[in-house]
């Protein structure tokens, strides 16, 4: 039985170390929500994935704190539920908000894993101690400054990079870096930049022999990317566009994309997540696990999420110090040769800094019934 018996939120701002510049726009530090779920003298983490302007998603992190406080935490806690299923069920009556419904249930997981003494990947049906990861690098000043940040991340093993782009900064960069390496796994990321009236552009990606082609149009239209996988060779790759396995389903029923980017936090939480990797499964269709430039405590989630059987390409969680000075938690999470170990012992495996989250917090605030 899951009893949550307190809670407590932390948020705070953890430098990057190198400017990330996307379609979005440029970023030089992540804002970070923690959640900690209290029950039996243990303790349950998780992390959000909104941002502070609804850029990626339409969730916010100050939206999300008044969900937190005001509907979800109240329904949670001191109450019994027989599994973490039951906690994301309790959240049920409330529409969207799924970054802010996944942060509770995730911490129900890893609060649950940790009683039983297991593993996350155990409890969720992984099958694999160590997952394949690959790079994510962001708009670079010229195409020749993307072939050698393309040569270090290669040299340090990733078994697949992503290259970002948006209208104007496509093509160039991606035939540099395929003229420079021949047989490397690639793929690029438009994050929703485009329309259809730039198919002919997207057209030109396809003689790269690219794994695929992430999210190339609108996060809220799967109308328009089954209308532009017809008129593409490269696979089409949905992020944004997937909150659910009902979307899954839709969208592959309509042909709207054949890889799927699975990210725990947007879909609501890892009971969704394993819908999502099933639904994906029975149409033959592979997923991976995409980052959102978590710290240790939403890495470690993404990297047992990954033991599932289907996912089965490489996945943004990479080295958490190729990010931050400083992470979130005490255990190194590295990857080695593009493989990254999944962590040992019970829950998702990783502790609380809790030292350096208390310095540098910006808001902290603890709940109880």
């Amino acid at each position: 039985m899951l009893i949550i018996e307190r809670a407590e939120i932390y948020l705070l701002r953890l430098p990057l170390k190198f400017r990330f510049e996307t379609s979005f726009g440029v970023q030089t530090d992540k804002q970070v929500p923690l959640l900690l779920l209290h029950g039996g003298g243990l303790t349950g983490l998780s992390e959000g994935v909104m941002e502070a302007l609804p850029m990626y998603r339409e969730e916010t992190i100050t939206g999300a704190l008044g969900f937190l406080t005001g509907a979800a935490l109240p329904a949670v806690l001191n109450q019994r539920f027989a599994n973490p299923e039951a906690v994301g069920a309790a959240l049920e009556p409330w529409r969207g908000n799924r970054m802010a419904r996944a942060m509770v249930e995730m911490a129900a997981w890893d609060l649950w894993a940790r009683q039983l003494g297991l593993p996350l990947w155990q409890l969720l049906g992984g099958n694999k101690t160590e997952v394949e990861v690959g790079v994510s690098l962001g708009i670079q000043a010229s195409a020749q400054a993307t072939v050698e940040s393309v040569a270090k991340h290669a040299a340090e093993g990733y078994r697949r990079i992503k290259l970002k782009i948006k209208p104007g900064w496509d093509v160039e960069p991606v035939r540099a870096v395929r003229q420079a390496f021949a047989d490397l796994h690639l793929t690029v990321d438009a994050n929703s930049a485009y329309t259809l009236a730039d198919v002919a552009r997207l057209q030109a990606l396809d003689e790269f022999g690219l794994d695929y082609i992430e999210q190339p149009l609108a996060w809220d239209d799967l109308h328009d990317h089954a209308t532009l996988q017809a008129h593409l060779k490269t696979p089409i790759c949905l992020d944004e566009s997937i909150a659910s396995a009902a979307d899954t389903r839709k969208a592959l029923t309509h042909a709207a994309g054949r890889v799927i980017n699975l990210k725990v936090g947007r879909v609501g939480g890892h009971s969704e997540a394993r819908r999502v990797h099933d639904v994906a499964q029975a149409f033959g269709v592979p997923v991976w696990c995409g980052g959102m430039l978590e710290s240790g405590v939403g890495r470690a989630h993404n990297i047992h999420l990954s033991t599932l059987p289907n996912f089965s390409k490489p996945g943004d969680t990479s080295s958490a110090s190729r990010y931050f000075a400083t992470d979130t938690v005490n255990e190194p999470l590295e990857a080695e040769n593009g493989l990254m170990p999944v962590p040992p012992g019970p829950g998702i495996g990783v502790s609380l800094n809790r030292e350096f989250v208390e310095a540098n917090a910006d808001y902290h605030q603890e709940f109880s019934l």
